[in-house]
């Protein structure tokens, strides 16, 4: 895909999330606050990255710092500091960088906890092929929508008899159709031809069956998006073939995990993809999804790309197309120049230095 074309596809990809949600927020002008979760890891740096280039393009965005770790309230029941869940209710709108679960007994994934606390039900996640950066696929161009709170995620897990331990699958008639109307009013606003519905109802006939019953169910209102439902092996199958058969694809949690960092690969990894969490109330995440690299943590060695584009959705959520538009075409300007590139992204240059070029490009658009 050249030049133009590209570029007017990578702009509408990355930042459609404003577009779909119905429940998106009308921001006033002016200097606006968001809730930044640095995260763990190479998070920080990552995360300082964002705000130097934000601070080039004079994004007017003013930034409160929260620190997320799970305590114990009451009852021994999990949660957020009570100052992030704060900063969050008022600002409605949050930055993510990478959080790391302890892996201990009875400790809750970070992430699946911000997701409950928030209502943060649908996961929207572009995957758009990237001009000047090599992957055996040079023409993607989909969406996955994943279902976000609940599946085999809801965290409910108990031993039967030693040696033997229970994972329940949670499937709500609500939840399903919530995302399911989602995903048919996503495409419909951003102008995408079709939506596939991903499931295994050939084998969880009720959940599975549940979910694809209220998928058609949102078809029916929405004639004008062509609808397709397919098993999720076959999906795996067929993406790898071919993914330009695919456009906006709609699944329950699990699927969706795993489906979205497939076609995360498809693009180059999970170090180049954004991603935006629509909940309820008006609140939006966005994210970088990969993992927090404590490897390279502090070494000046560290990407920025998905953090940042994760950033540009969000601007386009708020309203600040100008803005977004000239820190997006700085990243990709960049990467596609090749000068000035991380080690993953097959160059030698540092953190700071990769962040800089952008900023350079940024105020030369000035």
């Amino acid at each position: 895909m050249a030049g133009k074309a590209w570029r007017s596809a990578v702009s509408w990809a990355v930042g459609a999330v404003k577009r779909e949600t119905p429940q998106a927020r009308t921001f006033t002008r002016g200097i606006q606050t968001v809730t930044l979760i640095p995260g763990d890891g190479i998070g920080p740096e990552i995360s300082t990255a964002v705000m130097k280039i934000f601070e080039a393009a004079e994004a007017p965005i003013q930034w409160e710092e929260r620190n997320v770790t799970a305590i114990q309230g009451p009852g021994g029941k999990w949660m957020i500091p009570p100052d992030a869940k704060e900063s969050m209710d008022r600002n409605k709108i949050g930055l993510k960088g990478p959080l790391k679960t302890p892996i201990a007994a009875g400790h809750p994934s970070m992430n699946l906890l911000l997701r409950k606390t928030f209502d943060l039900y649908a996961n929207v996640r572009p995957c758009v092929s990237i001009e000047g950066y090599k992957t055996p696929y040079t023409d993607v161009n989909l969406v996955t929508i994943r279902e976000n709170t609940e599946g085999e995620y809801s965290g409910i897990e108990h031993v039967i008899v030693d040696g033997v331990v229970q994972s329940i699958k949670l499937i709500t008639e609500q939840a399903s159709q919530r995302i399911a109307e989602y995903a048919f009013e996503y495409a419909r606003n951003n102008q995408r031809a079709s939506v596939t519905a991903v499931h295994k109802a050939n084998i969880m006939r009720m959940s599975d069956g549940l979910f694809l019953r209220k998928c058609r169910e949102a078809a029916e209102k929405h004639k004008d998006v062509k609808f397709t439902e397919m098993y999720l092996d076959t999906v795996c199958l067929n993406m790898v073939q071919d993914p330009t058969q695919f456009d906006v694809l709609v699944m329950p949690n699990l699927y969706g995990d795993i489906l979205s960092d497939l076609c995360a690969g498809l693009i180059g990894g999970l170090g180049v993809t954004p991603s935006g969490n629509i909940g309820a109330n008006g609140v939006a995440i966005f994210e970088s999804v990969h993992g927090t690299a404590p490897d390279i943590a502090g070494k000046d060695m560290a990407n920025p790309t998905a953090l940042l584009l994760s950033a540009v959705m969000m601007l386009r959520h708020m309203g600040l197309h100008g803005h977004a538009k000239k820190i997006e075409a700085a990243c990709f300007d960049t990467i596609r120049d090749e000068k000035v590139r991380t080690k993953d992204l097959g160059g030698n240059s540092k953190c700071s230095e990769f962040t800089e070029a952008i900023c350079q490009r940024v105020r030369d658009m000035q």
